[in-house]
């Protein structure tokens, strides 16, 4: 279940747009000039005008795709780790599209079951114990396979013209074989994604991790810059980097945060190069360029991208989809080997 959902969750995004057809702009309307991102929150705030703490906006991935915005602690569901809500605005209107909870349409309700069997924090220290058993399974399979030294090429290779319990056989060792590595990074940054209150102390302990800055802006008579002129500050401090998240002040202290994507971070979509600025006056309060993290936040910076196959682009992406049904497969052809030695043990 977790490897077939995994490999749906590759694609979660597109196939989102796919299932739901409304949330694609036509590519006539996506001839005309975008609204400016001041535009954008004032729609937000109207359509949810009890929603007043930070709205964190992802930009459009392509031309004819929304943007989405996420309230993160909304009251209805505060009693959740995760379950933001989730409002899709178009982009060159300013309009509000719709509006769901996470965990309200299927990819995302597939994701909480995939990492967290839809049990939330109980959820994913089950999911966390999985997969270090299926850690173990792997490395016991190896080992029960290890030929002898005359035999390699049999174990790495289909016996032709074989029985059908030989082609199981043949079927359940080489999956295993070939697809190792590729599990292994699964189960491995899955674990370690699970559990990052587990992992992050003991990764801080071999190298520091960067903490994250308390900004705060001096509330003053004069109103917020707008959302437009505090990408603008960011961008003009990387020149290079590209925009991808935009989140606004939480409340009259609050400060903007703008994420951007620089050449060479491994996941364009969450990248971790941020800048915070003060709301009212556009001082630049604190940075973090990710390309100068150290060996730790780096790790950690890593995971995800590897985990999703993001790292390798789109044929990085296809590769872990693949690899999703390999577990399936292994735990099939597992269980038919396992009834045909039972047969052959009670026959004989």
């Amino acid at each position: 279940m977790v490897g077939l959902t995994g490999s749906l969750l590759v694609f979660y995004v597109e196939i989102d747009e796919v299932l739901n057809p409304t949330l694609q702009i036509s590519a006539d309307a996506a001839q005309q000039p975008k609204q400016p991102y001041e535009t954008w929150l004032h729609a937000l705030n109207q359509a949810h005008p009890e929603r007043t703490a930070a709205w964190r906006i992802e930009l459009p991935r392509h031309e004819q795709a929304m943007a989405v915005a996420r309230y993160y602690k909304p009251q209805e569901t505060q009693h959740l780790h995760f379950a933001p809500y989730m409002v899709w605005l178009n982009p060159y209107t300013a309009e509000v599209v719709s509006s769901r909870f996470w965990g309200q349409t299927l990819m995302t309700w597939l994701y909480d079951l995939h990492y967290s069997l839809l049990w939330d924090k109980t959820g994913k220290l089950i999911m966390s114990i999985i997969g270090g058993v299926l850690l173990i399974l792997l490395l016991t399979g190896i080992y029960l396979w290890l030929p002898a030294p005359n035999k390699w090429r049999t174990a790495l290779t289909f016996k032709r013209h074989s029985s059908t319990a030989r082609l199981i056989f043949d079927v359940h060792k080489l999956n295993g074989i070939y697809g190792l590595a590729l599990l292994l990074l699964l189960v491995i940054t899955g674990i370690i994604l699970e559990l990052p209150d587990t992992f992050n102390p003991l990764i801080n302990q071999i190298s520091s991790l960067y903490q994250m800055p308390k900004v705060v802006s001096n509330p003053q008579q004069t109103p917020r810059i707008s959302v437009d002129k505090a990408v603008n500050i960011a961008l003009q401090y990387h020149p290079q980097a590209q925009l991808r998240w935009i989140e606004t002040p939480n409340n009259a202290t609050g400060s903007y945060r703008i994420m951007l994507y620089q050449t060479g971070e491994p996941s364009q979509r969450f990248p971790k190069t941020m800048v915070w600025i003060e709301q009212y006056t556009g001082l630049i309060l604190a940075s973090k360029d990710a390309r100068q993290s150290g060996a730790g936040d780096t790790f950690i910076t890593w995971l995800h991208p590897l985990h999703s196959g993001e790292v390798a682009g789109l044929t990085g992406r296809w590769i872990i989809f693949i690899s999703g049904f390999i577990p399936a497969i292994l735990y099939v052809t597992g269980f038919i080997r396992w009834q045909q030695k039972r047969a052959v043990k009670k026959a004989r």
